[in-house]
């Protein structure tokens, strides 16, 4: 007699968004106390919330023990999860709210030094009722604004998680290294990988490949911590103070032109790809006619 499977355990919950969030916030701080004062709720009631949410999916999702507090196997899992479903509950949201406008919103999302406005203006040209919207974005969210509804394209540069998203290339340009306007090698015409060898870079290395396979810092362990920069202009404060070198593309380094740094091109450093990104899953005309325009995006020089 063949035998049947057992029902998995949780398989017809219906998952409240708000347990979700809670259970998100004391995942990420791994901590009750700071993950309430995050919330702005009592500590008593985030802790409810989490164990309601533990016996409605019927799995302990923390371990608590005196080295304080630790994912399970099955909170690990429900992390990797939730993110993204909250982001998708919260574009849902968005859209929604916009589709009830009388006049359509288009968001656009682009990297510092990308000008957007040739394709604007041709999208505006095939709708003239069009509102469009223009959201600046940097390398930590530049396809989460796809993910959470905030854009409905954004204008990338790679490398990025690409799951759950179309991406479009578009066109590919030089990176130059930023160097101090005091730096040896400032007055060069162009510089090799090897020449940056001895820099300090304010960036992830695996940003800049080339250059962290032949980095003295990181063949000697004496790499400094780099702070979490979030825009061009805080790394050109650095360079310009002489804490270390960054790598940008051309377009990005001449928008942001300032007299105490220069622009240096690289030999050996791989260009930077643009490229266009929605969600896979939307179904828009107006993404297809932008997508459509986009190619209007690349240099003329």
């Amino acid at each position: 007699m063949q035998g049947h499977m057992a029902p998995e355990r949780g398989i017809d919950v219906d998952i409240d968004l708000r347990k979700l969030r809670y259970f998100v916030a004391v995942a990420e701080e791994l901590h009750f106390g700071r993950a309430a004062e995050r919330l702005f709720v009592a500590q008593p009631a985030l802790s409810r919330q989490v164990r309601a949410l533990e016996e409605d999916l019927g799995v302990q999702l923390f371990r608590r023990d005196r080295r304080g507090t630790v994912l399970t196997p099955a909170g690990a899992q429900l992390l990797d999860d939730a993110v993204s479903l909250l982001a998708a509950s919260a574009a849902m949201v968005r859209r929604v709210t916009a589709a009830a406008v009388e006049k359509p919103v288009f968001t656009i999302g682009f990297m510092p030094g990308i000008t957007v406005t040739p394709a604007v203006r041709m999208l505006k040209a095939r709708h003239s009722s069009l509102s469009v919207r223009l959201l600046r974005t940097g390398w930590s969210d530049q396809v989460e604004v796809l993910r959470d509804g905030r854009a409905d394209v954004s204008i990338i540069r790679l490398p990025v998680d690409q799951s759950g998203l179309h991406v479009q290339p578009l066109f590919t340009e030089a990176r130059l290294a930023v160097l101090p306007i005091d730096h040896p090698l400032a007055g060069r015409s162009t510089v090799t990988v090897l020449d940056l060898a001895d820099d300090h870079l304010l960036q992830d290395p695996d940003a800049v490949p080339e250059w962290r396979d032949v980095a003295r810092e990181l063949r000697t362990g004496e790499r400094d911590d780099v702070p979490a920069l979030h825009s061009v202009e805080e790394k050109l404060e650095l360079v310009a103070a002489g804490a270390g070198i960054c790598v940008l593309p051309l377009s990005t380094a001449a928008f942001y032109t300032r007299p105490d740094v220069v622009a240096v091109p690289v030999d050996g450093i791989g260009p930077s790809q643009v490229c266009l990104a929605w969600v896979a899953t939307r179904r828009s005309r107006l993404i297809q006619d932008f997508a459509d325009v986009s190619p209007s995006l690349a240099p003329t020089v």
